[in-house]
Protein backbone atom coordinates (compact mmCIF):
# COMPACT_ATOMS: atom_id res chain seq x y z
CA UNK A 1 0.00 0.00 0.00
CA UNK A 2 0.92 3.31 -0.72
CA UNK A 3 2.02 5.56 2.17
CA UNK A 4 -0.64 8.02 1.12
CA UNK A 5 -3.09 5.36 0.82
CA UNK A 6 -1.73 4.47 4.41
CA UNK A 7 -2.59 8.15 5.90
CA UNK A 8 -5.45 8.16 4.37
CA UNK A 9 -6.58 4.74 6.23
CA UNK A 10 -5.24 6.26 9.27
CA UNK A 11 -7.38 9.42 9.34
CA UNK A 12 -10.67 7.61 7.85
CA UNK A 13 -13.78 8.90 10.10
CA UNK A 14 -14.03 7.54 13.29
CA UNK A 15 -9.90 6.50 13.56
CA UNK A 16 -7.76 7.61 16.19
CA UNK A 17 -6.01 10.50 16.11
CA UNK A 18 -3.05 10.08 13.86
CA UNK A 19 0.00 11.59 15.88
CA UNK A 20 3.10 12.81 14.44
CA UNK A 21 6.10 13.84 15.81
CA UNK A 22 8.39 16.42 14.00
CA UNK A 23 11.54 14.86 12.51
CA UNK A 24 14.37 17.61 11.40
CA UNK A 25 16.32 14.84 9.80
CA UNK A 26 16.43 11.09 8.82
CA UNK A 27 17.99 10.19 11.95
CA UNK A 28 15.04 11.80 14.21
CA UNK A 29 12.61 10.48 11.45
CA UNK A 30 14.08 6.72 12.41
CA UNK A 31 13.57 7.39 16.18
CA UNK A 32 9.99 8.61 15.88
CA UNK A 33 9.22 5.48 13.97
CA UNK A 34 10.92 3.07 16.49
CA UNK A 35 9.31 5.13 19.28
CA UNK A 36 5.86 3.83 18.03
CA UNK A 37 4.29 6.64 16.06
CA UNK A 38 2.50 5.91 13.14
CA UNK A 39 3.36 8.73 10.95
CA UNK A 40 6.26 11.38 11.06
CA UNK A 41 5.97 15.07 10.25
CA UNK A 42 9.03 16.76 8.06
CA UNK A 43 9.02 19.72 9.43
CA UNK A 44 10.70 22.76 7.36
CA UNK A 45 11.35 24.70 10.97
CA UNK A 46 13.54 21.75 11.60
CA UNK A 47 14.78 21.47 8.32
CA UNK A 48 16.20 24.96 8.13
CA UNK A 49 17.50 23.79 11.33
CA UNK A 50 19.01 20.95 10.86
CA UNK A 51 20.31 22.00 7.27
CA UNK A 52 21.57 25.64 7.69
CA UNK A 53 21.52 26.56 11.17
CA UNK A 54 19.20 28.89 10.37
CA UNK A 55 15.59 30.19 11.12
CA UNK A 56 12.20 29.08 9.25
CA UNK A 57 11.66 32.57 6.71
CA UNK A 58 12.02 30.42 3.94
CA UNK A 59 15.38 30.38 2.88
CA UNK A 60 15.39 26.42 1.56
CA UNK A 61 14.59 25.62 -2.09
CA UNK A 62 12.18 22.95 -3.43
CA UNK A 63 14.56 20.59 -4.43
CA UNK A 64 16.25 21.10 -1.20
CA UNK A 65 13.09 20.33 1.10
CA UNK A 66 12.45 17.46 -1.46
CA UNK A 67 16.11 16.03 -1.12
CA UNK A 68 15.11 16.56 2.39
CA UNK A 69 11.96 14.42 2.37
CA UNK A 70 13.17 11.74 -0.28
CA UNK A 71 15.63 10.85 2.65
CA UNK A 72 13.10 10.88 4.95
CA UNK A 73 11.20 8.34 3.24
CA UNK A 74 13.98 5.84 2.65
CA UNK A 75 14.53 5.79 6.47
CA UNK A 76 11.19 4.76 7.30
CA UNK A 77 8.64 2.88 7.28
CA UNK A 78 5.81 5.18 8.44
CA UNK A 79 4.06 7.41 6.01
CA UNK A 80 5.67 10.91 5.86
CA UNK A 81 3.52 14.21 5.88
CA UNK A 82 5.86 17.23 4.43
CA UNK A 83 6.18 20.67 4.57
CA UNK A 84 5.72 22.07 0.85
CA UNK A 85 5.72 25.81 2.26
CA UNK A 86 3.92 27.94 -0.52
CA UNK A 87 4.47 25.83 -3.36
CA UNK A 88 7.70 27.47 -4.59
CA UNK A 89 6.20 29.68 -7.26
CA UNK A 90 4.01 29.87 -9.74
CA UNK A 91 0.98 27.15 -11.08
CA UNK A 92 3.89 25.95 -12.91
CA UNK A 93 6.21 25.48 -9.69
CA UNK A 94 3.39 23.81 -7.82
CA UNK A 95 3.10 20.79 -10.27
CA UNK A 96 6.70 20.44 -10.25
CA UNK A 97 6.47 20.61 -6.50
CA UNK A 98 3.42 17.81 -5.85
CA UNK A 99 5.02 15.71 -8.27
CA UNK A 100 8.66 15.35 -6.77
CA UNK A 101 6.76 14.88 -3.27
CA UNK A 102 4.90 12.17 -4.96
CA UNK A 103 8.26 10.53 -6.19
CA UNK A 104 9.76 10.87 -3.51
CA UNK A 105 7.21 8.59 -1.86
CA UNK A 106 5.85 11.32 0.63
CA UNK A 107 2.24 10.63 2.10
CA UNK A 108 1.21 14.10 2.37
CA UNK A 109 1.95 17.64 2.07
CA UNK A 110 0.79 20.74 3.20
CA UNK A 111 1.22 24.58 1.21
CA UNK A 112 0.50 27.59 3.49
CA UNK A 113 -1.50 30.94 1.95
CA UNK A 114 1.87 33.27 2.31
CA UNK A 115 3.42 35.69 0.45
CA UNK A 116 7.27 36.07 0.46
CA UNK A 117 9.29 35.84 2.49
CA UNK A 118 7.19 33.62 4.38
CA UNK A 119 8.15 32.80 8.13
CA UNK A 120 7.17 30.32 10.89
CA UNK A 121 3.58 30.06 11.71
CA UNK A 122 4.51 31.31 15.29
CA UNK A 123 6.26 34.19 14.11
CA UNK A 124 4.98 37.90 13.68
CA UNK A 125 4.56 39.76 10.45
CA UNK A 126 3.30 37.01 8.29
CA UNK A 127 1.61 38.18 5.43
CA UNK A 128 -1.50 36.55 3.29
CA UNK A 129 -1.71 35.77 -0.29
CA UNK A 130 -5.32 37.02 -1.29
CA UNK A 131 -7.78 34.36 -0.01
CA UNK A 132 -9.44 33.65 -3.82
CA UNK A 133 -5.79 33.58 -5.23
CA UNK A 134 -4.57 31.00 -2.45
CA UNK A 135 -7.70 28.46 -3.18
CA UNK A 136 -6.83 28.29 -6.87
CA UNK A 137 -3.39 27.15 -5.76
CA UNK A 138 -5.08 24.80 -3.91
CA UNK A 139 -6.83 23.48 -6.92
CA UNK A 140 -3.52 23.49 -8.93
CA UNK A 141 -1.90 21.18 -6.74
CA UNK A 142 -4.99 18.89 -6.50
CA UNK A 143 -4.78 18.72 -9.99
CA UNK A 144 -0.84 18.22 -10.09
CA UNK A 145 -1.50 14.82 -8.43
CA UNK A 146 -2.43 13.39 -12.01
CA UNK A 147 -3.93 10.04 -10.47
CA UNK A 148 -0.81 9.71 -8.14
CA UNK A 149 -0.99 9.17 -4.70
CA UNK A 150 -0.81 12.16 -2.26
CA UNK A 151 -2.74 13.72 0.36
CA UNK A 152 -2.98 17.78 0.10
CA UNK A 153 -3.48 19.07 2.96
CA UNK A 154 -4.35 23.51 2.87
CA UNK A 155 -2.63 25.52 5.65
CA UNK A 156 -3.69 28.87 6.54
CA UNK A 157 -1.94 31.11 8.44
CA UNK A 158 -4.19 33.86 9.19
CA UNK A 159 -4.92 33.21 12.81
CA UNK A 160 -1.88 35.06 13.45
CA UNK A 161 -1.90 37.66 10.96
CA UNK A 162 -5.60 38.34 10.28
CA UNK A 163 -7.48 36.57 13.50
CA UNK A 164 -9.99 33.62 13.98
CA UNK A 165 -12.63 34.28 11.64
CA UNK A 166 -11.00 34.88 8.26
CA UNK A 167 -8.69 31.55 9.60
CA UNK A 168 -11.82 29.57 9.48
CA UNK A 169 -13.41 31.16 6.18
CA UNK A 170 -10.15 30.42 4.40
CA UNK A 171 -10.07 27.07 5.59
CA UNK A 172 -13.65 26.42 4.67
CA UNK A 173 -12.90 28.11 0.59
CA UNK A 174 -9.74 25.47 0.80
CA UNK A 175 -11.76 22.70 1.65
CA UNK A 176 -14.40 23.68 -1.25
CA UNK A 177 -10.90 23.76 -3.77
CA UNK A 178 -10.50 20.46 -3.41
CA UNK A 179 -7.86 19.74 0.25
CA UNK A 180 -8.36 16.41 1.53
CA UNK A 181 -7.22 18.53 5.03
CA UNK A 182 -7.41 21.92 6.43
CA UNK A 183 -5.37 23.10 8.76
CA UNK A 184 -5.00 26.37 11.08
CA UNK A 185 -1.44 27.19 12.14
CA UNK A 186 0.04 29.19 14.49
CA UNK A 187 -2.48 28.06 17.58
CA UNK A 188 -1.18 29.07 20.85
CA UNK A 189 -4.26 28.97 23.51
CA UNK A 190 -6.74 26.60 23.94
CA UNK A 191 -9.46 28.90 23.00
CA UNK A 192 -7.46 29.05 19.60
CA UNK A 193 -8.36 25.34 19.29
CA UNK A 194 -11.30 25.20 20.87
CA UNK A 195 -12.70 27.88 18.09
CA UNK A 196 -11.39 25.99 15.32
CA UNK A 197 -12.59 22.69 16.54
CA UNK A 198 -15.89 24.39 17.07
CA UNK A 199 -15.69 26.19 13.59
CA UNK A 200 -13.92 23.66 11.29
CA UNK A 201 -15.79 20.63 10.45
CA UNK A 202 -14.11 17.66 8.40
CA UNK A 203 -10.74 16.42 8.51
CA UNK A 204 -8.08 18.84 9.75
CA UNK A 205 -4.86 19.07 11.38
CA UNK A 206 -3.67 20.90 14.14
CA UNK A 207 0.14 21.84 15.57
CA UNK A 208 1.25 22.17 18.85
CA UNK A 209 4.29 23.83 19.75
CA UNK A 210 6.42 23.31 23.01
CA UNK A 211 5.86 26.04 25.82
CA UNK A 212 2.39 27.24 24.53
CA UNK A 213 -0.97 26.78 26.89
CA UNK A 214 -2.15 24.53 23.50
CA UNK A 215 0.49 21.94 24.30
CA UNK A 216 -0.91 21.25 27.22
CA UNK A 217 -3.86 19.57 25.63
CA UNK A 218 -3.42 16.16 25.25
CA UNK A 219 -4.29 13.78 22.26
CA UNK A 220 -7.38 12.42 23.47
CA UNK A 221 -8.10 16.05 23.94
CA UNK A 222 -7.71 16.78 20.06
CA UNK A 223 -9.63 13.77 19.28
CA UNK A 224 -12.59 14.74 21.20
CA UNK A 225 -12.68 18.03 19.53
CA UNK A 226 -12.22 16.27 15.74
CA UNK A 227 -8.96 16.66 15.09
CA UNK A 228 -7.78 13.98 12.57
CA UNK A 229 -3.63 14.67 12.90
CA UNK A 230 -1.73 16.55 15.35
CA UNK A 231 1.63 17.68 14.89
CA UNK A 232 4.65 18.42 17.90
CA UNK A 233 6.90 19.92 15.54
CA UNK A 234 9.31 20.96 17.69
CA UNK A 235 9.16 18.76 20.34
CA UNK A 236 12.34 16.86 19.03
CA UNK A 237 13.91 19.55 17.97
CA UNK A 238 13.92 21.29 20.91
CA UNK A 239 14.60 18.22 23.49
CA UNK A 240 17.59 17.70 21.01
CA UNK A 241 18.81 21.18 21.10
CA UNK A 242 18.60 20.90 25.14
CA UNK A 243 20.44 17.62 25.46
CA UNK A 244 23.12 18.40 23.07
CA UNK A 245 23.96 21.93 24.50
CA UNK A 246 23.97 20.42 28.06
CA UNK A 247 26.36 17.74 27.11
CA UNK A 248 28.78 20.11 25.08
CA UNK A 249 28.87 22.81 28.06
CA UNK A 250 29.39 20.18 30.32
CA UNK A 251 32.38 18.82 28.04
CA UNK A 252 33.20 22.38 27.93
CA UNK A 253 33.56 23.17 31.66
CA UNK A 254 35.06 20.18 32.95
CA UNK A 255 37.03 18.19 30.05
CA UNK A 256 35.15 14.91 30.93
CA UNK A 257 32.16 13.12 29.07
CA UNK A 258 30.04 12.71 31.79
CA UNK A 259 26.49 11.45 29.93
CA UNK A 260 24.31 10.36 31.92
CA UNK A 261 22.69 6.79 32.97
CA UNK A 262 20.03 7.43 30.18
CA UNK A 263 22.22 8.42 27.10
CA UNK A 264 22.03 5.94 24.50
CA UNK A 265 24.84 3.64 23.64
CA UNK A 266 26.53 2.89 20.85
CA UNK A 267 24.69 -0.67 20.56
CA UNK A 268 21.23 0.98 20.46
CA UNK A 269 22.54 3.86 18.24
CA UNK A 270 23.71 0.48 15.82
CA UNK A 271 20.63 -0.92 16.09
CA UNK A 272 18.33 2.34 15.47
CA UNK A 273 20.38 3.22 11.74
CA UNK A 274 19.64 -0.94 11.21
CA UNK A 275 23.72 -1.55 11.45
CA UNK A 276 22.97 -5.24 11.83
CA UNK A 277 21.22 -5.54 8.45
CA UNK A 278 24.03 -4.12 6.78
CA UNK A 279 26.24 -6.72 8.53
CA UNK A 280 24.48 -9.26 7.50
CA UNK A 281 24.50 -8.05 4.38
CA UNK A 282 28.34 -7.96 4.61
CA UNK A 283 28.59 -11.18 5.89
CA UNK A 284 26.22 -12.89 2.89
CA UNK A 285 27.95 -11.23 0.23
CA UNK A 286 31.12 -9.15 0.90
CA UNK A 287 34.71 -10.09 -0.21
CA UNK A 288 35.96 -13.59 1.30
Amino acid sequence: MHAADTLGTLISPGAPIVRAPGAFDSFSARLVESAGFPAVYMTGFGATASRLGMPDIGLLTQTEMTEHARNMVRSTSIPVIADADTGYGGPSNIDRTVQEYIQAGVAAIHLEDQIAPKRCGQMAGIRLMPMEESARRIEAAVAARKGGSLLVIARTDALAATGHEDAIARAKRYRDAGADLVFVDGVKTRYDVDYVAENLAGPKVVSLVDGTEAATLSASDLEERGFSVVFYALTALFSAATAMRKSLLDLHETGVITAGNDAITYAEYSDIVGLPYHQKLDNEFGAL
